[in-house]
């Protein structure tokens, strides 16, 4: 099992209370997982139509496998005028 740093912004700060999260998964586990995890333990974050996730400051996709010394951050929608 892996403990991840995930670095939280906008709504996504207000939903878990908190500017950073930890997430354990298995080894290998891919962004995919971190989401559906972070999903599983904070339900609200579902409804969030476009959450992006960066990895290393770069938008990554779903199957972007994770190593231990990433740095990600979970990425709202951003509104503005």
């Amino acid at each position: 099992m892996t403990k991840y740093k995930v670095s939280l912004f906008g709504i996504t700060k207000d939903i878990i209370g908190s500017s950073s999260t930890e997430v354990e998964l298995t080894d290998q586990s891919d962004v995919n997982a971190l989401v559906e995890n972070l999903k599983t333990k904070f339900p609200q974050l579902s409804e969030i139509k476009s959450l992006l996730v960066a990895v290393n400051s770069e938008y990554a996709d779903l199957g972007l496998v994770l190593s231990e010394k990433d740095e990600i951050a979970l990425i709202p929608p951003v509104s503005g005028g």
